[in-house]
């Protein structure tokens, strides 16, 4: 079964802003190391990172119409930060997998969902 993992960074630092200053060098060693590992992973196909949620457009039809707003109507806890797709027996190890994303040990979530095979 395949599965998308939704990486929702939150507010946690990455290397990508300013806030990744004040991470502990060990720290920020165990995260470069822990996505190598699951990027490295065969069952695992990378997705990319994403631009922060104030980068974001959020696009709506109405009546016809096309709306656009300035970023996404979201918690900064449920932003989405990035995405793989793993190829998993079952749920279970599915979420084996998540749990070793670091970013749902820093403040962040991995959200897991079963894709649906056509």
């Amino acid at each position: 079964m395949k599965y998308m993992l939704l990486i929702q960074q939150g507010d946690t630092p990455t290397p990508n802003d300013d806030d990744w200053e004040s991470v502990p060098d060990e720290q920020k060693q165990k995260v470069y190391a822990g996505y190598r590992a699951i990027n490295q992973n065969p069952n695992v196909t990378p997705g990319q990172w994403m631009g922060p949620p104030e980068t974001a457009t959020t696009v709506r039809v109405e009546n016809g119409e096309t709306l656009t707003t300035d970023g996404p109507f979201v918690a900064v806890k449920e932003a989405l930060g990035g995405y793989l797709t793993l190829e998993a027996d079952n749920l279970d190890a599915a979420i084996e997998l998540a749990a070793q994303i670091p970013a749902a040990s820093m403040g962040g979530a991995v959200e897991v969902r079963p894709l649906v095979e056509q």
